[in-house]
């Protein structure tokens, strides 16, 4: 393995390990040069996930994608970069098990905001805010409505999202 610092072909693996999901190896490495020490992941390379997009288009299954749009929904909210890995492998490790080399691309928006209601509401409705394409603030209005517990939802309260909702058509139609 090539040292990420000063480039020498010949590092020293000093501690190996299980990751943190199936099929990974954690090791710790050495450069005998540098005397700079680094992280690598192993993992076991298992037959391609495809994606089918929305408009039918195919692509590769890639975590990075679904980690950069976990990390930004969880922007400034209490979520550790652990955990959203720990949402990142385990959504990976469910596709991997429906036991299907395709998987529709709603399949893992679903999982993503299943999982992000039970974790942070404001992270799942700004995923959700994304992914479900909203248009205006009624779409908002309207996924935190279903948010909201029962007492709070009160015939005053229908009203005013009923007006918002009925100023944002009026204003789509113009």
């Amino acid at each position: 393995m090539k040292c990420p610092f000063c480039s020498n072909k010949d590092t020293k693996v000093i501690d190996s390990r299980p990751g943190k999901i199936e099929f990974e190896i954690r090791r710790r490495r050495e450069c005998p040069d540098c005397s700079k020490r680094f992280t690598t992941f192993e993992r076991f390379e298992q037959i391609p996930l495809i994606i089918v997009k929305k408009d039918n288009r195919r692509e590769e299954f890639n975590r990075e994608k679904i980690f950069i749009g976990i990390k930004k929904a969880c922007e400034k909210r209490a979520v550790s970069i652990d955990r959203i890995e720990a949402i990142v492998d385990e959504i990976e490790q469910e596709l991997r098990g429906i036991g299907k080399n395709e998987i529709p691309s709603e399949t893992i928006g679903e999982k993503i905001m299943q999982t992000l209601k039970s974790l942070d509401d404001m992270a799942y409705v700004r995923f959700a805010s994304v992914y479900r394409e909203f248009k205006d603030v009624a779409d908002y209005i309207q996924e935190l409505k279903e948010l909201l517990p029962e007492n709070y939802q009160t015939p005053e309260f229908q009203e005013v999202l009923d007006r918002i909702s009925s100023n944002n058509t009026d204003k789509r139609s113009n």
